[in-house]
């Protein structure tokens, strides 16, 4: 009787067994490929918010309102060169590379690069490898095992590959959620660097103001000092009272009391501008400057293209966009997930065997996995979702309508500042005017020195208040730059390329997406 042939272990069932499971797996592949980019979530619209034809407080009406585009990225500009001062330039050039509070932005901006590049990486398959080597023994007394009461090896070699397609977006949102959040920390970035640069100048500009009171304070102490030493000559003649020199000697040292008081700000406002440029303010000596700084001029009716360039609008726009994306993710969230896993290598009892071929073992197959009950988690989180979309939404729009408060706050206080610097002068020069006459008129015996007192301080108060407004002006000016964005030169060309980010501005309607 002829016997029938054996078939060999791995023989042609076991190849159409793998052919199969090839088949169905490149069939669960090509579905995720064809329903890859399947996006449930919603469409990022840009918040709106009401844009009025011109600023109030502007003097003319601005030439035209324009599309405009945050640029987050773009170079703002050395605008501080307008006040026309050195040692202000030279300082300004160092905060980029020594202010620690830039140094932080830069490095979360890398960190943010970062989470995007993590979040890519999920469109890409994991590749896993392992090698082992175990000894175990086996209980004697276990019934039904047929390694009971033996000591046996394994060796094993393996490599896994596994991947998930992005079948519902849940990857693509959570990718464009880090892209976004990286615009912003670009926006935050250039916000602190335009926030650090402000900073510097107004404390330079404080700086530069108290040394001109100080100047002012000396001239004041030395026309104190003579008008004292007049009135002791009267007295050393007998037509001054005691009560007179007197009089003359307390305004005298009240005057270099409030110059050496000057002193503490100087020093506080030398300190200040030393952190900001990052060195100990040991390390730092400022001169004495009297020179007056120039009072730029910055255009009254501002094109809503400046508005616009404001870094920290930027970020607020790119934010929502962020928990746009976050949204999505969390509506991917309802629908199943494919995975696609393939393992193979060499395992084997005794190491002389290891690398022979009937040592091989491989695993491949495709899951489909999907969450039938969660006790209402995704429904709640996707209503988080929402809640911090809407969150960010209103932060957007308190943003924008914060920046058009700056700049018409600031407009403001250059109009009625002007206005008053120009009133303050003629107070000034009237006040000079009658201290001279009534030391003349004291001098001819006209009249006591309780007179010159009262003219001399008065004097003196109406010129550190011109001062004073100088120093509020040329502040006043350097948040008005601020609340534009930076400089404003050759803005009629676009800047960066940031496109994700532009604003569509037309006179009293809504920001709208392009």
């Amino acid at each position: 009787m002829r016997s029938r042939p054996t078939r060999e272990k791995g023989g042609p069932s076991m190849n159409r067994q793998t052919t199969s499971l090839l088949r169905t797996a490149a069939v669960a592949t090509l579905l995720g490929v064809m329903l890859a980019g399947c996006s449930p979530g919603p469409a990022y619209i840009r918040p709106t918010v009401t844009v009025p034809d011109q600023f109030k407080e502007a003097s003319r009406t601005a030439p035209g309102w324009q599309p405009a585009h945050p640029r987050d990225d773009a170079d703002r500009g050395a605008w501080w060169t307008l006040f026309g001062d050195a040692t202000l330039d030279d300082l300004e050039a160092k905060v980029d590379v020594g202010n620690q509070t830039i140094a932080k932005s830069v490095a979360s901006l890398a960190q943010a690069k970062a989470m995007v590049g993590t979040a890519r990486s999920s469109y890409f398959p994991t590749v896993t490898a392992g090698v082992s080597a175990d000894r175990a023994h086996t209980s004697q007394n276990v019934v039904g095992r047929s390694l009971a009461g033996k000591t046996v090896s394994d060796f094993n070699a393996g490599l896994t590959v596994s991947w998930e397609p992005d079948l519902f977006g849940r990857i693509g949102y959570q990718v464009k959620a880090a892209q976004a959040r990286y615009q912003a920390s670009e926006a935050d970035l250039a916000s602190v660097r335009l926030a650090m640069q402000a900073e510097l100048a107004i404390d330079y500009i404080d700086l530069r103001e108290l040394d001109a009171e100080a100047a002012l304070l000396q001239q004041t102490v030395a026309d104190y000092a003579r008008a004292r030493a007049l009135v002791n000559t009267r007295y050393q003649g007998g037509i001054a009272s005691e009560s007179d020199l007197q009089q003359a000697e307390t305004q005298w040292q009240a005057a270099q009391a409030q110059l050496i008081d000057l002193g503490e700000s100087r020093a506080q406002h030398e300190h200040a501008i030393a952190v900001l440029i990052g060195v100990p303010p040991a390390q730092l000596s400022l001169p004495v400057n009297t020179q007056p700084l120039s009072l730029p001029s910055v255009p009254a009716g501002v094109p809503s293209i400046l508005l616009q360039r404001r870094p920290d609008i930027a970020a607020a726009e790119r934010r929502v966009a962020a928990a746009n994306a976050d949204v999505g993710e969390a509506t991917s969230a309802f629908f199943p997930d494919l995975l696609l896993s393939a393992s193979g290598g060499l395992e084997a009892s005794k190491l002389a065997q290891f690398a022979m071929l009937p040592s091989r073992f491989w695993a491949i197959g495709p899951a489909l996995v999907g969450t039938l009950f969660d006790g209402g988690r995704r429904k709640q989180e996707l209503a988080g979702a929402n809640a911090s979309h809407d969150a960010a939404a209103a932060d957007y729009r308190q943003t924008v309508l914060t920046a058009f408060q700056d700049v018409e706050d600031n407009l403001a206080s250059l109009r009625v500042l002007g206005d008053e610097s120009a009133t303050q002068q003629h107070a000034v020069d009237a006040a000079s005017r009658a201290a001279q006459l009534s030391l003349t008129r004291y001098r001819d015996g006209a009249t006591d020195y309780l007179e010159v007192v009262s003219t001399q301080s008065v004097s003196l108060t109406q010129s550190r208040n011109l001062v004073e407004l100088s120093r509020r002006r040329l502040e006043a000016d350097v948040r008005l730059i601020k609340a534009l964005g930076g400089g404003w030169s050759g803005l009629d060309v676009p800047l960066g390329s940031h496109d994700v980010a532009a604003l569509n501005l037309s006179p009293a309607k809504g920001i709208e997406a392009p």
